[in-house]
């Protein structure tokens, strides 16, 4: 989905060249991206009415994409430690 806001690389911009070199290196590191994308999706479509939520069912979707990215900015400065 194009422009969909808190994509990780946009988030985290100083670090775009460790998030392309772990996509590529660490399979693991690439599903919690492959997660956090699918999860963000949903809860853009939702934000957008395009897939209409109640409330705290957007709000359970961003707790989920808050893990991932907590998960993924680990991994990242673990990486560049």
């Amino acid at each position: 989905m194009t422009n969909t806001p808190h994509q990780v690389a946009a988030d985290f911009p100083e670090l775009a060249d460790k998030i392309s070199e772990l996509k590529n290196s660490d399979p693991h590191f690439a599903r919690l991206l492959e997660k956090y994308d699918d999860v963000n999706d949903e809860v853009h479509v939702a934000e957008t009415d395009v897939k209409p939520m109640d409330d705290l069912a957007v709000a359970e979707l961003r707790k989920k994409r808050m893990l991932l990215k907590d998960e993924i900015y680990a991994a990242l400065t673990a990486a560049a430690s």
